[in-house]
């Protein structure tokens, strides 16, 4: 059964916002009291935090679709609807999420790193958010976001500054096992190993942690045996140890063979060259090993390896090695630039920024317009409510679209789709965008809702229609 994994599919997606709603209060004597629709809510995140305690992305394996819950619909009364809840996922320290095309969104390294993979909708506005002084008695309300959905690669790269890597059955895991606490799987067959293995090491003031590579074959950066399912845990690595069986049972191989073709292997790979390198000759303890040790270690030190003989049974040779990738541990740790603290960059839009733009579609014979205000306020907007559709056209008109599409060459009955062109809203275009709140003048008014004029002026008022009821009747003639 598998109990390790370190790459995964996954698929969030966010909570949608709650629609907003319209209402109009009302109460004993007072019938129409003004709207008191209230505001959905904001729809749940979906968040990727790194938890050292987590391993594996195994829960991910199993179970793929992620879905944070929906914000709830406003109320009357001014309620506004309860917020969706977050969805937090935790991850291994090292988790890298990329899209479907590889590309990289976010490199999640160190305790309580977050990623939103998933936003949450935003919820609509209820018509007494939308009420103002012009449209006093709105008769809808703003529709809720749909929340994010998306498809992402979680994938594992091991967290260590040692990475051992060599042949199978070469000791690393009981090279780990003596010189950490860890409790790695040892056996005398090939490909023990199925996992990295993590150790903790001690080394005087110096604390690294230490990891193996399993399989290593050759052909591994192409796929053969196990190695390029798990190269990647070496990336992180300020230090490689060739880990180099000097008593190996297969006549075929020496070591010296052995590092070439690991070497190879890791230049297949790539992105490996600078990290330096040590040698380390295991199974010394075998008088065959030893002597073997004692005829390649020459070579191997004028190729420029710092070169140790050790044994993991014996445990001997390993307080020398343990000591020596402490200082390259630190010296790497040294190295390395210092984080800078968190800076708030603020990037101003040019003044000629309009927020969209507008495009000629000759395949589908549209003018497309694209930006995030337009296809937002398309998401928010109820079709079956022709007050709705008019607000929508006012804030297109307040935003400058006709005016760009009249300079893009858009003619009365010309197609205009906002959106993506696998979901738009698509329209024939009329050049009098006024159709909005400015020609119908007063939708969304309502003068029941107006305050009572005094006696003296509704008796003016009723004189002055006598008056021209009565002027209208002079002048008419109808011989």
């Amino acid at each position: 059964m598998t109990t390790f994994v370190d790459r995964v599919e996954l698929h969030v997606a966010a909570g949608n916002g709650g629609h907003g709603c319209a209402s109009v209060h009302r109460e004993k004597f007072k019938p129409l009291g003004g709207p008191d629709g209230g505001n959905g809510g904001r729809g749940g995140d979906v968040t990727l935090v790194v938890d050292q305690s987590v391993t594996t992305l195994l829960e991910y394996h199993h179970s793929p679709h992620r879905k944070a819950t929906n914000g709830q619909p406003g109320a009357g009364d001014n309620r506004s609807g309860k917020d969706g809840q977050d969805l937090v996922l935790t991850v291994p320290d090292g988790t890298v999420v990329l899209d479907k095309r590889g590309n990289v969104l976010a490199d999640l390294v160190g305790q309580g790193t977050t990623f939103v993979a998933g936003q949450g909708g935003r919820g609509g506005l209820g018509n007494a958010a939308l009420a103002s002084a012009r449209r006093k008695a709105p008769g809808f309300a703003l529709l809720g976001e749909p929340g994010e959905s998306r498809d992402i690669v979680l994938e594992l790269k091991t967290v260590a500054d040692v990475a051992l890597v060599g042949y199978p059955s070469a000791g690393k895991s009981s090279l780990i096992s003596v010189l950490s606490a860890a409790k790695p799987k040892i056996a005398d067959y090939p490909f023990t190993t199925l996992v990295p293995n993590l150790g903790v090491v001690t080394a005087g003031s110096t604390v690294y942690t230490i990891a193996d590579v399993p399989g290593l074959i050759p052909g591994a950066s192409q796929g053969r045996g196990l190695g390029l399912e798990f190269l990647r845990h070496v990336e992180r690595c300020s230090v490689l140890v060739h880990v180099l069986d000097t008593a190996t049972l297969e006549s075929e191989r020496d070591p010296v063979t052995d590092l070439d073709v690991i070497e190879e292997e890791l230049k297949q790979y790539g992105g490996l060259e600078d990290r330096p390198r040590i040698v380390v000759l295991n199974k010394i303890d075998i008088p065959d090993g030893q002597d073997l040790a004692d005829m390649i270690r020459p070579d191997l030190e004028e190729r420029g390896y710092q070169v140790f003989e050790v044994s993991a049974v014996a445990r001997t040779g390993l307080k020398e090695l343990s000591f020596a990738l402490a200082g390259i541990v630190a010296e790497a740790r040294a190295a390395k630039p210092k984080e800078e603290a968190t800076r708030i960059v603020i990037r101003p839009k040019a003044v000629d920024d309009a927020g969209f733009t507008v495009t000629y579609d000759e395949q589908d014979e549209v003018y497309r317009v694209r930006g995030e205000k337009p296809e937002r306020w398309v998401r928010q907007t109820d079709f079956n409510n022709d007050e709705a559709v008019g607000y929508l056209a006012d804030r297109l008109n307040r935003l400058g679209v006709e005016d760009q599409l009249m300079k893009a060459g858009a003619r009365a009955g010309d197609g205009v789709a906002i959106g993506a062109e696998d979901n738009a809203v698509v329209f024939d275009w009329e050049p009098t965008m006024m159709a909005g709140a400015e020609m119908l003048g007063r939708r969304g008014e309502d003068h029941r809702l107006e305050a009572p004029r005094p006696a003296a002026q509704r008796r003016r008022d009723r004189e002055a229609e006598r008056d021209d009821a009565q002027r209208e009747f002079d002048e008419f003639d109808p011989f």
